[in-house]
C-alpha cells in the first residue's frame, strides 16, 4: 500500500469562502480536531493577509506537535519572511511559495512574462529554502498553464529546494482523465521524482473535485489537499472526507492508505460545521444526515438482513455511534463521561464540568437525552468564551392581533439590564430589546434554525450570523424553546463582537 500524505487547508482556502470566517481561538480548536483526526500537514492560513490570520497561524503553530504546520506566501519576499516568523515555534514548519504559471494569469493577473515568473520562482524558493527545509511550490491555474512551461516551473522549483511540488486544479476546469494525464506527465518529467512529494489541489466548481484528486493519486501524485467538508470559494474544494473514505473503502482497488483516524472524521464535519455555522447537507457522501439512511422498503429489508447489501462502509467507522441506551437525568457522571468519549470526544477539567451541567439542565427539560442532544451540547462548548452579556430572563408575546413584543433582562458583571421592545415577530423584537441594552450596531446577516433531534421536547439549535464593521461573526445557540435558542445564539455572536 502507498501512503498518501493528507494535506487540510480547511483554515487557509476555506476559509476564503463567504461566511465562512474563523477567528483565532476558534481555528485553534479546529487544528487541534484535525490533529487528533490524524491529517499529515495543516495549512494554518496567510499570514501576510492580516495580523488575524498571522496571529492565528503562529498560536497553532506553537500548539500543534503531531502535524506539520504550514503557511502560505506568494513569490514575493515579504510574505515568506512573514511566513516564516510566524511558523517560528513549529515543530514541524512548512513555507507554501506559489506563483501563477498560467498565461491568463501572468498577463491579466500579474503583468509579467513567463521569463519574470521563472525569475521570481528562482530567488523566491531559493530564499524560502534558505529559512525553512521543508518548501512547497504551487503553481496557481496549473491545469489551464502550458504543459511545458508549467513542467519548466516546478523543475526549477525542485532545483532551488522545493520538497513538495503542488499542482492546483485552482478553477476546477479539469476531467478526471485530463488530470491524470497532467500528473503522470509531471511524475514522468520532474527532476528528483524519488525524492520530490508530488501533490495535487482541486476545486469544485464542475463536481469533479473527489474524482479528480483521486485521478491525481492513482497517477502518481503522492499528497492530495482539500478541506473538511469540501468548503471554500465559489464551489468549493475536493471535500477530503470523501477522499479518505474513498481510499479507506477501496484501498484495496487503488493500492493506497491514510494515516487518518476515521472514526474522527464524523466529529470533525461537525465540528466546522458548528464553528462557522453552515449545516451539513441531508445528502452530503460520508457525513450528511442520509448517508447511512434507508426509508425505501427493499432497501430497509435488504439492511435489515445484512448491513452490506446498501452500506459500503459503516456509521462506526466515520465514528457516528449507535446505541439504544439513553441518559436520563439519574445518569450520573461516569456515564456521561462515558458516552462522550465514545462519541470521540475528548473532554477534561472546566470543559467536562460545563458539558455536565448543560447536560444536567437539558435533563430536567426532557425525558431522555440521546447521542444528538449530547453532540449539540459539547459542539455548543467552543471555547470558554467570555460572557460579557449573560442571559436573565425574558418574556415574549405575540399573536394575531397584538404586536409582538419582548422583555429581555441581560446581566453583566453582576447588573441587571433589562429592555423591552416591539419587532415583525417575538424574535425580532427580542433581537431588538438586546440591541438596546448592548449598543453593538451589529447587523442581523442571517438566521437558521433546525431541530437537533425528534419529538415533541426535540432541542433546537438556532444559528446567527451578526455583521459589524464589514466582519460576520457567528452565533449558536441550543434549547428545548426556539425562543431561549434564539436568544442565546444572538447573545453567543454578541459577546464574540464585545469580547
Amino acid at each position: 500500500m502507498r501512503k498518501i500524505t493528507v494535506f487540510d487547508t480547511t483554515l487557509r482556502d476555506g476559509e476564503q469562502a463567504p461566511g465562512c470566517t474563523m477567528n483565532t481561538r476558534e481555528k485553534l480548536e479546529f487544528a487541534k480536531q484535525l490533529e487528533r483526526l490524524g491529517v499529515d500537514v495543516i495549512e494554518a492560513g496567510f499570514p501576510v493577509a492580516s495580523p488575524d490570520d498571522f496571529e492565528a497561524v503562529s498560536t497553532i503553530a506553537r500548539e500543534v506537535r503531531e502535524c506539520t504546520v504550514a503557511a502560505l506566501c506568494r513569490c514575493v519576499q515579504n510574505d515568506i519572511d512573514t511566513a516564516a516568523r510566524a511558523l517560528k515555534e513549529a515543530a514541524h514548519p512548512r513555507l507554501h511559495v506559489f506563483i501563477a504559471t498560467s498565461d491568463l494569469h501572468l498577463e491579466v493577473k500579474l503583468n509579467i512574462t513567463r521569463q519574470q515568473a521563472l525569475e521570481k520562482i528562482r530567488e523566491c524558493v531559493t530564499y524560502a529554502r534558505s529559512l525553512c527545509e521543508d518548501v512547497e511550490f504551487s503553481g496557481e491555474d496549473a491545469t489551464r498553464s502550458d504543459r511545458e512551461f508549467l513542467l519548466e516551473c516546478c523543475n526549477l522549483a525542485v532545483d532551488c529546494g522545493a520538497t513538495t511540488i503542488n499542482i492546483p486544479d485552482t478553477v476546477g476546469y479539469d476531467t478526471p482523465e485530463e488530470m491524470y494525464d497532467l500528473i503522470r506527465y509531471i511524475r514522468d518529467n520532474l527532476h528528483q521524482k524519488e525524492k520530490v512529494r508530488l501533490s495535487v489541489h482541486c476545486h469544485n466548481d464542475l463536481g469533479m473535485a473527489v474524482a479528480n484528486s483521486l485521478a491525481a493519486l492513482r497517477a502518481g501524485a503522492d499528497q492530495v489537499e482539500g478541506t473538511i467538508n469540501g468548503i471554500g470559494e465559489r464551489a468549493g474544494n475536493a471535500a477530503l472526507e470523501e477522499v479518505i473514505m474513498a481510499i479507506h473503502t477501496r484501498g484495496d482497488t487503488l493500492g493506497m492508505e491514510t494515516g487518518i483516524n476515521t472514526r474522527q472524521i464524523y466529529r470533525t464535519s461537525k465540528l466546522i460545521s458548528t464553528i462557522i455555522g453552515a449545516k451539513i447537507p441531508a445528502n452530503k457522501p460520508v457525513v450528511g444526515r442520509n448517508a447511512f439512511s434507508h426509508e425505501a422498503g427493499i432497501h430497509q429489508h435488504g439492511v435489515l438482513k445484512n448491513p452490506l447489501t446498501y452500506e459500503i462502509m459503516s456509521p462506526a467507522t466515520i465514528g457516528i455511534y449507535e446505541s439504544d441506551l439513553v441518559l436520563g437525568k439519574h445518569s450520573g457522571r461516569h456515564a456521561f463521561e462515558e458516552r462522550v468519549e465514545e462519541l470521540g470526544y475528548q473532554l477534561s477539567g472546566e470543559a467536562l464540568e460545563r458539558a455536565f451541567k448543560r447536560f444536567l439542565d437539558l435533563a430536567d427539560r426532557k425525558k431522555s437525552v440521546t447521542n444528538k442532544d449530547i453532540e449539540a451540547i459539547v459542539a455548543g462548548l467552543g471555547y470558554a468564551l467570555p460572557e460579557t452579556y449573560r442571559l436573565h430572563s425574558f418574556v415574549v408575546n405575540s399573536g394575531t392581533v397584538i404586536s409582538a413584543t419582548a422583555v429581555v433582562k441581560l446581566l453583566k458583571n453582576g447588573e441587571e439590564m433589562e429592555h423591552v421592545a416591539r419587532g415583525d415577530g417575538p424574535v425580532d423584537a427580542a433581537y431588538k430589546a438586546i440591541e438596546r441594552i448592548t449598543k453593538t450596531g451589529c447587523q442581523l446577516v442571517s438566521y437558521n434554525i433546525h431541530a437537533v433531534t425528534e419529538g415533541e421536547d426535540a432541542l433546537g439549535e438556532v444559528v446567527v450570523k451578526l455583521r459589524k464593521d464589514g466582519n460576520n461573526v457567528t452565533g449558536r445557540g441550543i434549547s428545548t424553546d426556539i425562543f431561549e435558542a434564539s436568544i442565546k445564539a444572538y447573545l453567543n455572536a454578541v459577546n464574540k463582537v464585545v469580547g
